[in-house]
C-alpha cells in the first residue's frame, strides 16, 4: 500500500480565510459549506516539471515554501506540512513554531508547502476552466521534493496530509483525515427541533406565516427560500471553530446561550420550547451574522455577482470548489427523512450543485454529480490501509463521519496504521495547546511513539549519493488584482479555532 493510494483528502482544507471575506471565519459567502479545514522568514520557491490530469507537463512555475532548522541536527528526519487549500502564508507561523512535533527532542526540520493552485503557487495566471481542468486530487501536494538523505514525514489536517509517492514518505501523520468522499454528507450535523418549524412553515401554503418567519430572521426581502433556511446553518457551523481552547464568548457557546438561557435561568433538557428558540435565534441572527453578511452575501441565484466570476489566482474557495464539483462533494445537507435533521431539508444536493454550474459554466452545462465511487474506488476511502501512517481524530469532530473513526465504521488500529482518538475537535491535536487535553496529549504520544519506531527503521536509498533537486531562488514580488467584492460560501470556507 502506498501513500498515493491513499489522496490528499487525508489531510488540510486549510482555514481558507481571504483578507477580504465578508465574514469573520474568512468565508466570501454565507450559504456556501464549510471545507474540512485546519485551523488557522524570508519566502524562497522552487520550479519543478509537473505533468498535469490530462498528461500534459505544466507550464514553468514557482512553488513556495518555508523552512525551520531551529531544532535540526544531522541525521533528524524532515517534516513536510501541506496546508491544503489556501495560502500558505496563513500556516507558516503557526506550523513553523508548533512544538511538539518540531521540539529540540525530536531534532527534526521543518518545511512547509503551499499547494499547487492555490496561494501564490499557481503554473496559470488564472482560475479559469481551462486551467483547473489540469488539476486533480493528487495534483495539488507536494510531488516537489526527493527525500533520499534523511527520512521525510508529512504531516498535515483534514485533506492534504498524505499526498506523496509510492515509498517517498518515511511516515505520515493525518489529523481529522476525511479519507472517505461522500456527496450527501448531512451526518456533519446533529438534529435540533426549531428547524422542523422553519420547513414546516417554508414548505406550507400560508404566505403570511412564510413571510413573518423571514422577518424573524431580518431576511423578508429575500426570494428564495432555500436560501433563506440554508442561511441559518452559519451558526451550527460555527461548531467546527471551537477548539479546547475555546472558552466563554466563543460564537457558538453564545448562539447557544441566546436559545438556552431565558432570565438567567437555563433550561432543561427538553428546551424552552419552539417559540422561544424561534423568537431567540431571530435575534440572535439579526444581532451577529445579518449585521456582517447582507441579503446579497446570502442569496445564490444572482450569478452576476463577481464572486460566481472572479478567476484571479490567490482564490481558495473556487480553486476548492472546483474538486468539490467534481471529485469529493462533501455537500452539508438536511437529512434524509428517515432521519432528524439539523438544518432544512429545504437544502438538498441539487441546491450545492446549481452554485457548481454557477461558478464554471463553462464545465458544466447542468450541475454536476461529483464522481465520489470513482474517486473512493480510486483512493480506497474508508479501507485505505497504508504502511507507516498515523491516523489522529477527535470525538467532537463534525468531520468524523468522512474519517476511519467514523460511527460504526470500527477500522482496526494497527502497529502499521495506527488510529488514536481523543476528545478534541477538527484537527485539534495538531497543536501544542492541544495538550491541555489529557486524552490528546496521550494521542500526540502515541503518534511520537510510533514515528520514532518506524523513524528507527528507515534506510537511504542511494548510499547517500545527492540527489538532483531543484534549487531554491527567492521567490518574485507576484502583482495579484485586488479581490472583487467577494460573496460568501458554505461552510466549506470557515475557519477553525486557536490550536
Amino acid at each position: 500500500m502506498h501513500f498515493q493510494r491513499f489522496w490528499g483528502l487525508a489531510v488540510s482544507l486549510s482555514s481558507l480565510g481571504l483578507v477580504s471575506a465578508r465574514l469573520p471565519d474568512g468565508r466570501p459567502h454565507g450559504n456556501i459549506m464549510r471545507p474540512a479545514s485546519v485551523p488557522i522568514v524570508n519566502v524562497p520557491s522552487t520550479s519543478v516539471p509537473v505533468t498535469s490530469r490530462n498528461g500534459t507537463v505544466l507550464p514553468p512555475y514557482t512553488t513556495r515554501f518555508w523552512h525551520t532548522w531551529e531544532f535540526y541536527e544531522p541525521g533528524g528526519p524532515i517534516i513536510l506540512f501541506t496546508p491544503g487549500e489556501i495560502n500558505a502564508d496563513a500556516w507558516r507561523k503557526r506550523v513553523l513554531t508548533t512544538r511538539w512535533f518540531t521540539s529540540s527532542t525530536t531534532k527534526w526540520s521543518t518545511i512547509v508547502l503551499e499547494h499547487r493552485f492555490y496561494g501564490l503557487s499557481n503554473p496559470y495566471p488564472d482560475l479559469s476552466v481551462k486551467s483547473l481542468k489540469n488539476v486533480n486530487l493528487p495534483m495539488p501536494g507536494g510531488d516537489s521534493v526527493t527525500p533520499d538523505k534523511a527520512p521525510w514525514v508529512l504531516i498535515g489536517g483534514s485533506y492534504s496530509g498524505t499526498q506523496t509517492k509510492p515509498g517517498l514518505f518515511a511516515a505520515g501523520y493525518a489529523s481529522s483525515a476525511v479519507v472517505e468522499a461522500i456527496l450527501d454528507f448531512w451526518k456533519y450535523f446533529e438534529p435540533i427541533p426549531v428547524i422542523s418549524h422553519v420547513d414546516k412553515t417554508f414548505t406550507g401554503k400560508n404566505p403570511t406565516a412564510i413571510q413573518a418567519l423571514k422577518n424573524n430572521f431580518g431576511l423578508g426581502n429575500m426570494t428564495h427560500l432555500d436560501d433563506v433556511a440554508g442561511a441559518l446553518r452559519n451558526n451550527l457551523w460555527d461548531w467546527q471553530s471551537l477548539q479546547i481552547t475555546s472558552g466563554p464568548g466563543a460564537q457558538f457557546f453564545n448562539f447557544c446561550d441566546a436559545l438556552e438561557v431565558k432570565d438567567g435561568q437555563q433550561a432543561s433538557a427538553t428546551g424552552w420550547g419552539v417559540d422561544h428558540a424561534l423568537a431567540a435565534w431571530g435575534n440572535y441572527w439579526r444581532t451577529t451574522y445579518l449585521s456582517i453578511c447582507d441579503r446579497t452575501c446570502l442569496g445564490t441565484y444572482d450569478t452576476s455577482l463577481s464572486f460566481w466570476t472572479d478567476t484571479s489566482i490567490d482564490n481558495s474557495n473556487r480553486s476548492w470548489m472546483w474538486i468539490v464539483c467534481n471529485e469529493v462533494g462533501f455537500l452539508q445537507e438536511g437529512a434524509p427523512t428517515t432521519s432528524p435533521t439539523l438544518v432544512t431539508r429545504l437544502v438538498q444536493p441539487p441546491y450545492d450543485l446549481r452554485q457548481c454550474q454557477q461558478m464554471f459554466p463553462a464545465a458544466f452545462p447542468v450541475p454536476p454529480v461529483p464522481n465520489t465511487l470513482a474517486t473512493n474506488t480510486k483512493y480506497r476511502g474508508w479501507n485505505v490501509r497504508i504502511q507507516n501512517l498515523f491516523f489522529a481524530n477527535g470525538v467532537r469532530d463534525p468531520w468524523r463521519d468522512a474519517t476511519v473513526s467514523a460511527d460504526g465504521l470500527n477500522v482496526q488500529s494497527t502497529a502499521s496504521q495506527p488510529i488514536a482518538v481523543g476528545d478534541g475537535f477538527h484537527c485539534s491535536d495538531l497543536g501544542a495547546s492541544a495538550a491541555i487535553d489529557p486524552t490528546i496529549a496521550a494521542v500526540q504520544t502515541k503518534a511520537l511513539a510510533s514515528m520514532k519506531t518506524w523513524l528507527a527503521a528507515w534506510k537511504p536509498k542511494s548510499n547517500g549519493f545527492p540527489v538532483k533537486t531543484p534549487r531554491s531562488t527567492p521567490a518574485p514580488s507576484t502583482k495579484v488584482s485586488p479581490p472583487v467584492s467577494p460573496k460568501p460560501v458554505n461552510a466549506w470556507f470557515k475557519k477553525v479555532g486557536n490550536l
